[in-house]
This record gives C-alpha cells, structure tokens and sequence, in this order.
C-alpha cells in the first residue's frame, strides 16, 4: 500500500549486510507470512507523520491508486484491505496513525477496534502502546471497558495489548488490584498462538518460532507487567504473586524480569 514510500528509506546496511539483516529479523520476529522491509522506529515515524499531516498515495491490492487527503483517510485505506496484504513496517504505520489522529475517544477506540486484531508481533503492538500517549490523559473508567474485551479474547496478541496497555497506563494505585485481579483471571490453555516453541536458540532466524511455553508473549507481558509493578510498588506486587493462581514459569519469567532490570534487580521479588 505505501511501499513506494517505506522502500526508499530502508537501511543500506538492512539490504547488503547478511548479519546485521539476520539480526534484525531475529529481533522483529515477525510471522513467515508478513514481509519485513527493515525500517526501524525513527524512519517509519517520520512516514506516519508526513501521512497524518499531509496524507498521500496509498496503493491498493487491485493496483488502484487512491490520493488521501489525511492520516484519516489513510487509516481507512488500511482497514478497507486484508491485513495479511501489508507488510510489518505498514502495520506500524497504521497504529501510529491512529495515535496522531485529533479525535474523540470513542472515535479512537471505533478505529482499535478495527486494528487490535491485526496485531500479530510483540513489536507492533508494543510499539503502539508506547506511543499512544493519548490513553494518560483518557477517561480511565472507558479506556478499562474497552480493555476488558481484549483480555478476555483467545488470540495471543490482543491479551498481550490488553497486558501492555495495564503495564503502560494503568499501574497505579487507583488501578493496581484491577490489573491484579484481570492478569490472575487469565487461562493461558485457551490463549491461541501462531508461534511455534523451539528447543534451544537456532543458529539463523526461524520467523514464527519462540524458545518457551505458548502463548509465549502474553506470557513475557505479564512477567514484564509484574516486574514493573514491583519497581512501583514492592509489597503490593510480591504479596500478590505469593497468593496468585500463575503458572510455575510466568513466576520464573517474573524473576528473570526483575533481575535484569535496574530498578528491581536489588529488590526481593518474592
């Protein structure tokens, strides 16, 4: 759809150097279906910002060239087509977009609904909730009833988007037995993924593989929610995972969390 604008920007090193390719995808780690350009952060911003203030040429699946006027007219281009068409750098895209738009909250969350299922890569859906500064200053109350769908969803990347929005925006005091109370509510058997388990880290990128139990990354999410929630507040969170119904290994990912981060890697995390 935007490859004309995505493919001029793709890192040099990206097309010429096998190693520093490898890494990248093996960081991304996309589905083997979803086309990786490898744009990073910084270039894929710069083009959500020129579409969301100036709009552009958006190609279709059937060759049809549409000319949108806006970042508005872009994300609906995006939701008129199949997701499985678009790229891994478009899908970001499309979340930065709809994090640029100047609208109301019900017209935000109108056009999450039509993204959050397309999510299928931790790195898509982190990086949307990382930047949609917007959910600090929403209406806290609405933002968890439209959460609540996503957690209660049985694909792995819309609980994850539910988990990373807690982590981001909903880890205070207020909040903090609420978010407690959803990720111990959680039954990990019926969370589908597209992921496979792998023993052992391969020696060259296998798109679509992870080295732990399914859903792996809602999993991490949780272990990465809980070792933020420790770094905040301590006896709160180790008095919750003591009592919790987690499984033996979101504990362990927990733990391994704590003590690689900075902020918690002196402090007890049971």
């Amino acid at each position: 759809m935007i490859d004309h604008l995505l493919q001029s920007l793709v890192c040099e090193r990206f097309l010429t150097d096998a190693q520093y390719r490898e890494g990248h995808l093996r960081v991304v780690n996309a589905l083997p279906e979803r086309r990786v350009l490898g744009l990073h952060s910084p270039e894929i911003k710069v083009v959500a910002k020129l579409l969301s203030r100036e709009g552009g040429e958006v190609v279709m699946p059937d060759g049809t060239h549409l000319i949108c006027v806006n970042g508005a007219e872009v994300i609906r281009a995006f939701e008129a087509v199949s997701s499985e068409s678009l790229c891994y750098e478009e899908t970001v895209v499309w979340g930065y977009l709809i994090n640029l738009e100047r609208c109301s909250l019900d017209e935000r969350l109108a056009m999450l609904t039509r993204y959050v299922p397309v999510l299928d890569n931790w790195a898509v859906c982190d990086s949307y909730c990382a930047h949609a500064k917007w959910m600090a200053r929403a209406d806290k109350a609405t933002l968890w009833a439209f959460l609540e769908r996503w957690f209660d969803s049985e694909h792995e990347f819309e609980v994850r988007f539910a988990v990373v929005v807690a982590m981001c925006y909903f880890l205070n005091e207020e909040w903090l037995d609420k978010v407690f109370e959803r990720i111990n509510g959680l039954d990990f058997g019926r969370i589908k993924s597209k992921y496979k388990t792998v023993k052992g880290k391969p020696k060259v990128a296998q798109q679509g593989t992870v080295q732990g139990a399914e859903p792996y990354y809602v999993r991490m999410g949780v272990a990465w929610l809980l070792a933020t929630a420790l770094a905040k507040f301590p006896e709160q969170t180790r008095a919750f995972v003591r009592s919790s119904n987690l499984p033996a290994d979101v504990v362990k990912l927990y733990i391994r969390k704590a003590r690689e981060s900075f902020r918690t890697r002196t402090v007890e995390a049971l």
